[in-house]
């Protein structure tokens, strides 16, 4: 287990692109010259998180850096600010590894996109993206589905990385969603969160295979999922669902018999999303999960 040594920051307002990365160097050779200093990403790290997202963003990068090395992006829009231009900081973080002379050097940058700056996001993070490692899009809230920010940062990304519980209109929402699976793989927090329930809903088949109903006490996102993941795997699309509004999972019934809680704690936000950003292909099962739980026709 690595631990903090030290942090090295650095801040500037109405910057260029050539000023972060400038900053960043800088920063990494001021860590490296103190320690035999590895710098040692894996992966980038891009997040687009609106005013109201900003502290959850942050809290749930901590304790992230030693299983992840990454450049993180933090990009924060502010659309409608009287000026246009970009302000940064730059962090770079020195890790000490146990029982050797060397240390580990993860980057963040956050950058706040002010008035038309926060409308062309890709451009602006093009030139940060580590060459030839994965890019993982971490989008806080709802997306507004078809704009222009979401089409280039998606056209950047490998993965994007969503949690519809913090959407309002579940399901809704799903096959916009569905429309950027041929685009880029992607993953939903609340799916994860859901993880322990389906396996161990799986154990019961074949029992559940005739089941008509399941009521689900948990968010809407969690609940629909379910109920999506039900519909697809038995192939029946009339499977209805009873929704008990609950801020995380609690309780499932099938056709009114509850079923036993599974075996485990929930994870925690952090965990989750670590376990994301370990994965690179799509997921099948997830997506006809989205696709089931909003058929055509059905009412939110």
């Amino acid at each position: 287990m690595a631990s903090t040594l030290k942090e090295l920051t650095w801040f500037g307002e109405d910057v260029s692109l050539g000023d972060v990365d400038t900053a960043l160097a800088r920063l990494r050779a001021q860590a490296a010259a103190e320690s035999a200093s590895m710098r040692t990403s894996v992966m980038t790290h891009l997040a687009w998180v609106p005013a109201a997202w900003a502290e959850p963003a942050r809290a749930a990068l901590e304790g992230m850096a030693e299983l992840h090395p990454s450049r993180t992006i933090l990009l924060f829009p502010e659309p409608d600010a009287a000026d246009n231009r970009i302000d940064a900081q730059a962090e770079v973080q020195r890790w000490e590894v146990p029982d050797t002379d060397r240390g580990l050097v993860t980057e963040v940058v956050e950058l706040t996109l002010r008035g038309s700056r926060a409308s062309a996001p890709a451009s602006i993070v093009e030139p940060l993206l580590i060459s030839d490692l994965p890019v993982f899009l971490r989008w806080r809230g709802e997306p507004r589905w078809g704009s222009s920010e979401l089409d280039q940062l998606v056209a950047v990304a490998d993965r994007l990385i969503v949690d519809s519980t913090e959407w309002e209109r579940v399901p809704d929402s799903y096959p916009r969603l569905a429309e950027l699976f041929s685009r880029c793989a992607a993953s939903d927090i609340a799916w994860a969160r859901t993880s322990r329930w389906r396996s161990h809903l799986a154990t019961l088949w074949p029992g559940i295979e005739g089941v008509q109903t399941i009521r689900v006490r948990g968010t809407a996102a969690q609940a629909w999922l379910l109920c999506g993941w039900l519909r697809s795997r038995l192939g029946r699309e009339e499977i209805a669902l009873e929704h008990d509004p609950a801020e995380r999972l609690e309780s499932v019934s099938l056709d009114g018999e509850a079923v036993p809680l599974p075996p485990g704690d929930p994870p925690a936000p952090s965990e989750v999303l670590s376990d994301e950003l370990e994965r690179f292909t799509p997921d099948p099962v997830y997506e006809a999960a989205v696709r089931a739980a909003a058929p055509a026709g059905a009412d939110a």
